[in-house]
């Protein structure tokens, strides 16, 4: 290996991208809000939901009623943490030990995989890469799936004095409920407009409103052709 070569990167320059933000700890059981992509140590978001409905970061609202069913387990963040964080299971797994040990209590797990075989165990063989924290019957885990593939506008390659740039993977799995503004919000996290612009997302030339779901745009826009389903996104400046 050529050592001279490898590319080095200080942990404190990615800290803001792994760090909770209720705790100003390294994540622990990462969780997602699904609304607006933000994450959380899953106990330091669970106990902030019990008296707000809105997000930490954005103040996006989550949910109506029930903010609990719109947040997920995002495992390869986790993963990622962990491998960039030595030693961070080991400490986090002796203090849930040293927890339960003082109050008494039987210690809920003992391998090195129980966080997930215990997840597996409350959610009766569910969908591993998710975890529903409610009973409701709203959870995206189950339904039709749809593959999107996502590309700069054809007609505004560039925009002004600025390039429009290309996502590096273009295509997404996602669940025909969701809708164009949660596609725009990701967009804006991975491309990021300039100041004062918004990013918009057509199908087939037309733009597509931010309350309309996916399986609406393929019903209304994409009905006779075949997967995956093509989207453009342009910037347009905010009025």
């Amino acid at each position: 290996m050529d050592y001279a070569s490898t590319l080095q990167i200080k942990i404190r320059e990615i800290n803001p991208h792994i760090v909770c933000s209720l705790c100003a700890g390294y994540f622990i059981d990462a969780t997602t809000i699904i609304e607006c992509l933000h994450t959380f140590c899953k106990s330091c978001l669970v106990k902030y939901l019990q008296s707000s409905k809105f997000c930490p970061t954005c103040n996006t609202k989550i949910h109506e009623t029930h903010p609990l069913s719109n947040i997920r387990l995002d495992r390869t963040l986790q993963d990622i943490v962990q491998n960039i964080v030595p030693g961070l299971y080991e400490s986090e797994r002796k203090k849930k030990i040293e927890f339960y040990t003082s109050r008494g209590l039987p210690v809920p797990f003992t391998g090195n995989n129980d966080d997930a075989q215990s997840d597996d165990e409350e959610n009766h063989g569910k969908d591993k890469t998710t975890t529903d924290f409610s009973n409701s019957k709203s959870s995206y885990r189950d339904d039709e799936q749809i593959t999107l593939c996502i590309g700069v506008d054809s007609m505004q390659k560039s925009y002004e004095d600025f390039a429009v740039p290309a996502l590096q993977r273009k295509y997404l799995r996602c669940s025909v409920r969701a809708k164009c503004g949660h596609l725009i919000k990701l967009l804006q996290k991975l491309i990021i407009p300039p100041e004062g612009y918004e990013v918009h997302v057509k199908c087939n030339g037309v733009l597509v409103p931010l309350d309309k779901t996916m399986k609406f745009v393929w019903l209304a826009h994409w009905r006779q052709q075949k997967q995956p389903m093509d989207l453009s996104y342009l910037f347009e400046k905010i009025n």
